[in-house]
């Protein structure tokens, strides 16, 4: 998706201007350390700017780049009570049953993030899917709340 101006926000260095940047150290980077650092700034995107960037992530969910798919699972981990349940659904669903170690540790991630806020969401969550959810994504996830 093309942008075609990068407005400002009262953060800074939120930037959506950035976003090829940040995309570009997520894929050649292609490590967990600069994957999760770039991701960071992803959802700082997204809370600056949901409606240009949730599709983007929504996108990246799906995306044959692992890497891309982790960031679009992390990319909230940070956000407390601002994140977005439905979009975080959205995102670990179709990696749900990835057989990857990072993105199962991601979903994990994500997840045990959120239960810091929402942990009973998270223990619905879990219950839910167990059967689909990784041991490792699992254990991550209710490592504080079970």
């Amino acid at each position: 998706m093309p942008l075609r101006h990068s407005p400002r926000t009262k953060e800074a260095g939120v930037h959506l201007d950035l976003l090829p940047l940040h995309k570009e150290m997520i894929v050649s980077g292609a490590w967990w350390d600069h994957v999760d650092e770039a991701s960071h700034r992803i959802g700082d995107l997204l809370l600056a700017h949901p409606d240009v960037m949730r599709p983007i992530v929504l996108s990246w969910s799906t995306d044959p780049d692992k890497w891309l798919r982790r960031s679009s699972i992390i990319c909230r981990v940070g956000h407390r009570d601002r994140t977005d349940a439905e979009l975080l659904t959205e995102v670990i669903m179709p990696n749900i049953d990835d057989k990857d170690f990072f993105i199962r540790k991601g979903i994990g991630w994500a997840l045990r993030d959120y239960a810091r806020t929402a942990p009973q969401w998270v223990r619905d969550f879990v219950a839910a899917r167990r059967g689909a959810l990784s041991p490792l994504s699992v254990r991550e996830a209710t490592r504080h709340i079970m």
